[in-house]
């Protein structure tokens, strides 16, 4: 067969020959015309593989039960397959064309080596992106960093593909490029900190599971309080709360510190911490009188009995003088406020139950006392969290009051000038 296409291939050339023409010319025109041809034929070929390919694997993944084959062909696998035929063809015919030009045949050689190098590392990327897509797919894989590991993979096959593609160029063998590579190492670390500091990150963040796409991350140093959207291998996109895009370097999750949401998104409620300022000089002990008044709010009076119980029975154990309120143990507006607000978030219907619920006196500042309401709200949406959070503090600031207590607030500039 190969001296049928080797005949084919020198018609032209002996039908000039016989008429007289110079051997070189005839061979250049030779040349040139069989180049055309060879050029038109493999494209025609390529065409109709191409829809061939195509096609036929369109139709064989709409019948497969899996869905990676339909990431494959929008990946555009198949189209990289349909061109592998018409280069075996042009490496096949190269040596009977160029016969007569030894220099152009090799440059051509050159050329196909390397687009075949080429084709190769398109078909390993395209399945590369089709695994990646796939796995994205799959609900235990969809919070993964996949597109750092996809682009880690694409960028050492392309590193591997350059590495062939040199060494088929200069004709030099492997080991010298890699000795070139490790005398350059400093400048290309210098090039690429950046893509070398986001692959070592990217594993880091992958084996210690910091971070996933859709967690809610904050990290005031970049402005961003959102949820991840993106993680690739050198940045982490987050899109903030106000539909904003904010970019954080990868190494930056390593360097840097950073809240993730996630243990509370996971837990069964988020949590509440707020506190409210009680002025000093409104907290007293209670007499029998404020006691009979505040056993009128129905959540607190068995437990101002019961506590005023055994207040009464240490007293009298003791023999304590009661004719001066500050001897022996006494209730407070305060004590039973915070025994009030207890009670009040045990019995909300928005707060976990089965969760810290926890009333509790901080140290007293300059600002009055802090009362901090420490529980967790079953909602974890955060606008209905905001709602929730609003409605109970309304009512405790509304509640302060009937405790014969104040709330600590700044004087306003009416109320100074009427001081003096």
């Amino acid at each position: 067969m190969l001296a049928f296409f080797t005949k084919i291939s020198r018609l032209l050339y002996d039908l000039l020959v016989e008429q007289g023409v110079e051997h070189h010319k005839a061979a250049l025109i030779n040349v040139s015309v069989n180049t055309i041809v060879l050029i038109l034929l493999l494209l025609l070929i390529d065409r109709l593989l191409r829809k061939i390919v195509v096609t036929g694997f369109f139709i064989f993944s709409k019948r497969t039960k899996t869905s990676y084959d339909n990431y494959l062909f929008k990946g555009n696998f198949p189209k990289y397959i349909a061109h592998i035929l018409p280069f075996i063809a042009l490496y096949f015919y190269i040596p009977i064309i160029f016969q007569d030009f030894e220099k152009l045949q090799k440059f051509i050689q050159k050329v196909t080596d390397v687009y075949l190098i080429i084709l190769v590392v398109w078909i390993c990327r395209s399945m590369v992106k089709a695994t990646r897509d796939f796995l994205k797919s799959q609900k235990t894989y969809k919070d993964k960093p996949l597109d750092s590991f996809a682009q880690v993979i694409i960028m050492m096959i392309w590193a591997i593909g350059l590495v062939f593609i040199y060494s088929e160029i200069f004709e030099k063998p492997l080991g010298d490029f890699i000795t070139t590579l490790g005398a350059a190492s400093a400048l290309i670390i210098l090039l690429f900190r950046d893509t070398i500091l986001g692959f070592v990150a990217s594993i880091q963040v992958a084996i210690n599971d910091m971070v996933r796409i859709d967690d809610w991350i904050t990290m005031e140093k970049f402005g961003a309080d959102g949820t991840v959207i993106e993680i690739n291998l050198t940045t982490v996109k987050v899109q903030n709360f106000d539909y904003t895009i904010t970019t954080i370097p990868t190494y930056r999750l390593i360097s840097d510190s950073f809240k993730n949401w996630r243990g509370m998104q996971n837990s069964g409620g988020r949590r509440i911490k707020r506190s409210i300022f009680i002025k000093v000089g409104s907290i007293q002990f209670l007499t029998e009188d404020l006691l009979n008044k505040y056993r009128k709010i129905g959540s607190i009076a068995d437990y101002i009995d019961h506590r005023q119980e055994d207040i009464r029975n240490h007293n009298q154990t003791n023999n304590v003088d009661k004719s001066l309120l500050v001897n022996g143990r006494n209730q407070t507006n305060l004590g039973l406020f915070r025994k009030y607000v207890e009670n009040y978030l045990n019995k909300h219907p928005a707060i976990h139950s089965n969760m810290i619920i926890m009333v509790r006196q901080l140290q007293p500042t300059t600002q009055g006392v802090p009362v901090e309401v420490y529980a967790f709200s079953k909602d974890k949406n955060w606008v209905n969290y905001e709602h929730i959070m609003a409605d109970i503090f309304d009512h405790i600031f509304a509640a302060v009051p009937y405790f014969d207590l104040e709330c600590f607030e700044l004087p306003s500039a009416e109320e100074g000038l009427v001081g003096e």
